[in-house]
Order: structure tokens, then C-alpha cells, then sequence
């Protein structure tokens, strides 16, 4: 049943309205920053209030607005409808954001960022862009979103405005703009001219008649327009690069809004455009659901193999998401359900895991895996967090993943791939691979002692290989663009460690810098080493002498004459309870839907998007 209603198009324009109010009050930072979070609320309300209608079988529809492209021809129509799938998506985008505002706020004081205003703007234009493509009731309507979700994501991901920040950005743009975007215009168009409509759910029957090479033309190009932002390999090189943004930003682009809004797009295409009975028809799942397994197994070799905590999450990030995508594809009720719960999983757990690395940046200005060994001293409520998203990640009963990854382990065994089954299960021991040194270093390593990194370059935990700190391990090598070796001061090495008396805050300038700012601290971190050096060369003992005096930026919690991190305790005397707080809250919903998955809502709405689909 349809009812009219405003509240789909309220729900997009509440976030539109708060960047005027964002912008107007640029002069009183509290009030700026209120909007932003007053604006969250609003619309994780009004997406909510229409959740119980939904259950019921119910959907919204706002007015549409339509147009005749050709004359005498069928109109194309600029709709918002909130059914079962939207909201499954509006509802996760929005009760995330609520979290992730209060988190960009600590973030971004914290860092004393620049251009505060336009980036708390441009994150409200995401999210109305999101909810827009969350309820878009036709591939017009979505495409229209798709498109404005790129441009607004935009100045997020070239917000430091360096040389490094703009060439992301460009070739964010050009993936996902003019790439993606193109792709999936293509597609809209071809389907209109094979259906007569972009309607979603009035499609697939048309597609099914339709002439099978020209269906499977237009299904692959969908499928790839909006595998770009779901980052199907080879079209997911822009989203590690995408790094070079805050963190909050790679929150958000890698738990809630842009990736989020590519694997939607594919689960509607299989769902409702074509249906997967026409997609089972047509052949095309198991094309689509081989390059999901490609991804998910290559993308967690490369993670294996990054230093730089962002980057590994990011590859992490590409290998979950075709989680998402070999559930649709492979056709069967079981599998779905798993890839579309693996949707809200994924975004509490991978949140929770970008949260944790912007706050140790903030307080430590560390970046780098290879120098988190024994942090879990300085930050123990932060890394425990990590450690729980990171187990869910895996796969670990009691968090979130386990309970989407049952059911796409089962719903592969019931459609016979056992060959995806099998794919799934070694993802599961990568994930534990490329997580496990992160959380071991961080509670039962040292600085001195702790292994090289990373892991593909040295052992998993303990102590039988080169120790960090002594040179005598290999050289750290990562894949992707570029070498994380290649992009540390020349004055330091891989092998240095926080013991040799050059802290990771200097090694390891922050993305967030200027050029100068940057300068300055490579130029302070060489003469601590010289310092240290001419020092050692005096000393007649085995004393280290490791108090460098960081007089502008501190050592950020750092403590005694070891290099050992200051032990704080587990009573939230980490830093800023704006970031720890969310941190906790999303780890904490990760819990809740590994452990009571039928009380959270989620489950429900994806029962009752299953009972409309045709198998």
C-alpha cells in the first residue's frame, strides 16, 4: 500500500536547509557546529517515525515531478518513495551521522582545522544526497543523487587543499562523477528504452521479454557505474587514495554515505530493476558474483600489506563491501538476506575502526601500524573498541559480522557455489590476518620488542622475528599508489621506532598540515636526532637518553625515558570525550547486532524487502 506523503522529501531537504544554517553562522563556531548535529537528529527522526509503516507493508511516496524528454513520448519522472530497502539505507545514514557529527566536531577542534564551515556544509550536502539516493524511486531520480553525492563528497576529500588532497579529489571525481556516472546513465537509458519506464519494480518484466543481449548490456552497465563507488576492483583505486581526507570524511565514505550508496544502487538493480529471477535468466549473477570474490580475496591481500592504518582499513573496505554485493549476486533468499544485513554491519564495525584511527592521530599524531605497538597503554578504551570491530570484521561470534556472514556462508551452500563458500571462509582467516597485528601490538607488545610490520613482512604476534628498532628486518613494502615508506621524511627510517628518541608525531607529519608546518617538523625531527646521536656518543652507560623536547607540538602521550606510551587507565582520560564517546556508541551497536540481531530493526526491514523480491 502507498500513502502520500511529504516525509520522504522532508527527509532529504532537512540536511539541504541546515548547510543555509551552517553558512550563515560561520562567525559563532557553537552554533554552527549545533546545526549540524540538530540537523542529524531531525532527520534520523523523521526517517524513523516512518519505520513502523513500513514493517506493515506500507510505503511513502511524495509528489513527483515529470517530464517529457521526447514529445508524445513517456514522461521521466524526478520521484521520492520510502519503501522497505530506502529505508533499511536512510535509516543506517542517518542514526550514523548523529554519531559522526558530534565525532567531526572533536575532530576537527582538535586538529584546529581550517575551513570548519565548508567542510560541516559539504557534509550535510552528503547526507541530503544519500537519503536522496536512499529514496528514489526510479533510476532518473537515482542517477540525479548519485551525481550530486560526488560533487558534495567532493571538497570533503581535497579538504587539506595540498597537492596530495587536490589529486585525490580529481580522481575521486573522475571515478565516481564522470566515470560511474556515465556508466550508470548509460544504463538508465537503455533500460528506459527497453521498458519504457525506470520505475522501480515495473522493469523487470519488461527486461525479462526484452532482446537478452541488449538486457545484459544495460544490467552490466549499471552494475559498473555503480560498482565504482561500491569499489569493485579494478574500479576502486580512487577510495585508498581518498585517505588524504580527516577522518571523519573517511567515515564517511567508507561506512555510511558514497560506498554505501554504490552497493544500494547494485542491490536495487538486482532486486527490483531486474529482479533475480530475470537476473537468473539472463546469466549475469555469476559474472558478478566472480569479480566480488576477485575483490574480496585480492583487496584483503593488498591490506595485508599496508603500513598506514587508513590505507589497510581502505582495503579492508573494498574487500567488505563485495561481501554486499556476492550476497545479491548470488541469487538465493539466505545469501541476500546476508548481503543486505552485511550492509548495517559493516557501517557500525568500519566506523567504528575509522573512528579509532582519526582519534589516535589526533592524540598521537600516529599513523603508522609499525609505531602502535604497546599504544594500547595510552588509549585502552580505544583500541578495546577497535579490537571489537575489528573481531566482527572477521567474522567473530557475538559481534555484527558473524550474523551477516552466517548467512551469506549458508545462503552460498544452498544455491551450490560452494566455490563462494570456500572464498568467504579464507576472507575470514585475511581478515584475522590483517587485524590481528594491529590489536597485538597494541596490548602485548612494547615499542623495543615489537615485530616489523607488516605482517607480510614479518611473523603474526610474538617475538620470533626481527625486532623493530634494531635495522635488521626487511624494509617495510605496501601496494597501491605509491610506497608509506616513500611518503615518510627522508630523516627517518623504517626501522625507527618511538625507543630511538624520533616520535611518530615527527616521523610522521599529519596529512593535515601545511606544507610549511610539515617542513618545520622533519627540520625539528632532524635535529633531535642529531641531538640523540651526539648524546649516545657521550654517555659511558647503558642509560637511554630519549627526552626530545617537542616545545610547539608535545609528545602527545608518550611517557618516561623508554619510549613507552603514558598508561592512562580505562577511564576515559584518553582525550576528548566528542571522539571517544561515538566511538564507544558505534562499537556498542556492532555488539547489539551480533548479539540480538532480530531486536534491532534492520533484520526486520530486510524480511520484509525479501517478501517482494521474485526468486
Amino acid at each position: 500500500m502507498v500513502e502520500q506523503s511529504l516525509r520522504p522529501l522532508a527527509a532529504v531537504l532537512v540536511s539541504a536547509v541546515a548547510i543555509v544554517l551552517i553558512v550563515a553562522s560561520y562567525r559563532h563556531p557553537n552554533i554552527r557546529d549545533s546545526w549540524s548535529v540538530a540537523a542529524a537528529v531531525a532527520k534520523f527522526g523523521i526517517v524513523a517515525s516512518m519505520v513502523p509503516g513500513v514493517l506493515g507493508g506500507e510505503s511513502y511516496r511524495a509528489p513527483a515531478l515529470e517530464f517529457a524528454p521526447v514529445p508524445n513520448g513517456p514522461p521521466l519522472r524526478l520521484a521520492l518513495e520510502a519503501d522497505a530497502l530506502g529505508v533499511l539505507f536512510a535509516l543506517l545514514a542517518s542514526l550514523l551521522w548523529i554519531f559522526t557529527s558530534f565525532y567531526a566536531v572533536g575532530y576537527m577542534r582538535g586538529l584546529d582545522e581550517h575551513a570548519q564551515t565548508r567542510f560541516f556544509a559539504s557534509f550535510a550536502a552528503s547526507l541530503s544526497a544519500a537519503v536522496g539516493i536512499a529514496f528514489a524511486a526510479n533510476l532518473v531520480t537515482i542517477f540525479l543523487f548519485y551525481e550530486l553525492l560526488s560533487v558534495a563528497t567532493y571538497p570533503l576529500v581535497a579538504h587539506d587543499e595540498d597537492g596530495e588532497a587536490r589529486a585525490a579529489g580529481r580522481k575521486y571525481l573522475t571515478y565516481t562523477f564522470f566515470g560511474g556516472g556515465v556508466l550508470v546513465l548509460a544504463g538508465t537509458v537503455l533500460v528506459f528504452v527497453l521498458a519504457d519506464t525506470t520505475t522501480f519494480g515495473a522493469t523487470a518484466q519488461a527486461l525479462g521479454n526484452a532482446d537478452p543481449t541488449l538486457a545484459k548490456a544495460a544490467f552490466a552497465l549499471l552494475a559498473a557505474g555503480f560498482g565504482v563507488k561500491a569499489g569493485l576492483m579494478p574500479l576502486h583505486s580512487w577510495l585508498p587514495d581518498a585517505m588524504v581526507a580527516p577522518t571523519p570524511v573517511s567515515g564517511l565514505l567508507h561506512a555510511v554515505a558514497v560506498v554505501k550508496s554504490g552497493v544500494f544502487g547494485i542491490a536495487r538493480l538486482v532486486l527490483e530493476v531486474y529482479s533475480p529471477a530475470v537476473v537468473a535468466d539472463l546469466g549475469v549473477g555469476i559474472y558478478l558474483a566472480a569479480v566480488a570474490a576477485f575483490t574480496i580475496l585480492v583487496s584483503s591481500l593488498i591490506a595485508l600489506r599496508q603500513d598506514h592504518l587508513k590505507r589497510r582499513l581502505a582495503y579492508s573496505t573494498v574487500s567488505q563491501l563485495s561481501y554486499i554485493v556476492l550476497g545479491l549476486a548470488l541469487l538465493g533468499p539466505t545469501a541476500v538476506k546476508g548481503g543486505l544485513l552485511h550492509i548495517p554491519a559493516h557501517a557500525f564495525m568500519k566506523l567504528t575502526l575509522f573512528f579509532c584511527a582519526g582519534f589516535i592521530h589526533v592524540e598521537t599524531h600516529t599513523d603508522y601500524i609499525s609505531e602502535m605497538d604497546g599504544i594500547g597503554e595510552r588509549m585502552p578504551l580505544t583500541m578495546a573498541a577497535f579490537a571489537v570491530a575489528a573481531a566482527g570484521m572477521a567474522g567473530i561470534p557475538l559481534v555484527a559480522g558473524f550474523v551477516s556472514k552466517w548467512f551469506l556462508l549458508i545462503g552460498a551452500v544452498e544455491v551450490e557455489q560452494t566455490i563462494f563458500a570456500i572464498a568467504l571462509l579464507v576472507s575470514g582467516i585475511l581478515n584475522i590476518a590483517y587485524f590481528w597485528p594491529v590489536v597485538y601490538g597494541a596490548f602485548f607488545e612494547s615499542p623495543g620488542e615489537a615485530d616489523s610490520k607488516p605482517l607480510l613482512e614479518g611473523p603474526i604476534g610474538g617475538r620470533f622475528g626481527a625486532a623493530a628498532g634494531t635495522g635488521s628486518g626487511p624494509a617495510v613494502a605496501t601496494d597501491g599508489v605509491g610506497n608509506d615508506a616513500d611518503d615518510r621524511p627522508d630523516e627517518a627510517d623504517d626501522s625507527a621506532s618511538p625507543s630511538t628518541g624520533t616520535y611518530a608525531v615527527d616521523r610522521n607529519p599529519s596529512d593535515h598540515l601545511s606544507t610549511d608546518e610539515q617542513e618545520q617538523r622533519r627540520e625539528d625531527a632532524a635535529e633531535a636526532v642529531d641531538a640523540e646521536a651526539d648524546a649516545e656518543e657521550n654517555s659511558h652507560d647503558d642509560t637511554d637518553h630519549h627526552d626530545v623536547v617537542h616545545d610547539e607540538h608535545g609528545d602527545h602521550g608518550h611517557g618516561g625515558t623508554t619510549g613507552d606510551w603514558e598508561a592512562v587507565g580505562w577511564t576515559g582520560q584518553e582525550g576528548s570525550w566528542l571522539m571517544l564517546g561515538p566511538i564507544l556508541a558505534v562499537a556498542a551497536g556492532a555488539v547489539v547486532l551480533g548479539v540480538v540481531p532480530y531486536q534491532a530493526v534492520f533484520l526486520h526491514l530486510i524480511e520484509e524487502i525479501l517478501t517482494g523480491v521474485t526468486f
